[in-house]
């Protein structure tokens, strides 16, 4: 389990807003539904408003946010990613299973006084200074609802979409396998954005940790990488079959909170149990190699909170790269930790502790760097083993 993200202070800071907010095509007839759809709806802006995008997007993007309070930076970077320009019209979709409206404002708008000016406040998006017409929320908490047509039609229409956090195992049990799960699929073939934060984040990679069992704690995922909390997705595990997968974060499962939850030592956990048998090492039903090359090694990615690593693909024959970018107001080191095992775990067996060895970490920890993801290069890599499990030295 993932808990809801910290919203930024700003956004708290209208109180007027939740009522602007209601500046809404459709809210009377959302509210009015209230209780009888298996869904909720909010929208701030017009949903109906014409999109004319000359320009779609023609590489992938996405967005792994890790927590805590929303990087401004990021949901720009996914509208103009989009093709959004002011004029062109656009929708950004908001899905999540719990929770309220609270990003509709906060995306559309620019400051606390619901203006949509050129010049953002700090905790504020701006879209629709950026060519957004709406900004739609859908709470979808059923598999009932991951099947509505209208659930579909919306998220189907969306120009970005971007999954809140919550709790990730009803991501998987909720919408994994339904239409809105198709719909989203189909969104990612078009190179629509599509992020995700906390519990968003955790299911954007190849492999989830589905905490359909609860969550778990680093000291219990080192202590026996097999505890009955350690469940990923897909089980047993698959190069095919996952929630979403997008194709950018092959081979790789991803983790948020990662300093404030000091998560890394289940992070090292999940990538041991993806590295497959080999002899006397590796992880009973892992599929992957460890090491190189890089294209079919197990990996991770842990993402700091205030934080969000923006991926995004470059065309035919280039790398698929990636740049770290927080807030200005941010006081935490804000970092991204690249994670990828250089040996086979020598033991990794239900009930034993984890021991693996010579663990390459990378860490990212400025805006203006850029990381190769297909060849996991661009930061300088330092090392951590995991004996009996315990991590041998501080791996941030």
């Amino acid at each position: 389990m993932i808990t809801i993200p910290t919203r930024r202070p700003s956004l708290f800071s209208w109180t007027a807003g939740m009522v602007l907010a209601c500046a809404l095509s459709l809210t009377a007839t959302a509210s009015a539904a209230a209780g009888k759809k298996p869904y909720s709806y909010f929208v701030t802006g017009n949903a109906d408003a014409s999109v004319q995008i000359n320009t779609p997007p023609s590489t992938p993007s996405v967005v792994l946010m890790g927590g805590g309070p929303d990087v401004d930076t990021a949901f720009r970077w996914m509208i103009t990613r989009a093709g959004i320009q002011p004029g062109t019209g656009g929708r950004f979709v908001v899905i999540r299973a719990t929770g309220t409206e609270a990003y509709d404002p906060y995306i559309f708008y620019s400051d606390a006084n619901s203006t949509t000016s050129t010049t953002w406040a700090d905790g504020w998006v701006g879209g629709a200074s950026l060519g957004l017409t709406s900004v739609e929320t859908l709470v979808i908490p059923s598999i009932t609802a991951a099947n509505d047509p209208f659930v579909t039609a919306v998220v189907g229409q969306a120009n970005a979409v971007f999954i809140a956090g919550g709790d990730q195992s009803d991501y998987i049990k909720y919408w994994k396998g339904t239409e809105l799960d198709r719909t989203l699929q189909g969104l990612m073939a078009r190179n629509i954005p599509i992020g995700g934060t906390s519990a968003g984040l955790a299911v954007l990679g190849q492999f989830d940790y589905a905490a359909l069992k609860g969550t778990v704690t680093s000291t219990q995922a080192l202590g026996d990488p097999y505890n009955r909390y350690m469940t990923l997705d897909p089980t047993p595990l698959s190069l095919s079959g996952g929630f979403l997968a997008p194709p950018v974060l092959a081979n790789t499962i991803v983790d948020a909170h990662l300093d404030a939850r000091d998560r890394m030592g289940r992070l090292i956990a999940f990538v041991a149990r993806l590295v497959a048998p080999a002899g006397t090492t590796g992880c009973p039903g892992g599929i992957l190699n460890a090491g190189t090359p890089s294209n079919t090694a197990a990996r991770g990615i842990g993402v700091d909170v205030e934080t969000a690593l923006l991926v995004q693909g470059n065309g035919s024959q280039q790398p698929v790269t990636a740049r770290r970018v927080t807030n200005p107001s941010t006081t935490t080191t804000s970092a991204v930790y690249f994670v990828r095992p250089l040996n086979p775990p020598t033991q990794c067996a239900s009930g034993k502790p984890l021991t693996l060895t010579t663990v390459e970490l990378r860490k990212l920890a400025d805006d203006s760097s850029v990381f190769n993801l297909t060849d996991w290069s661009g930061a300088n890599p330092y090392y951590v083993d995991a004996i009996s499990g315990a991590l041998t030295s501080d791996p941030y």
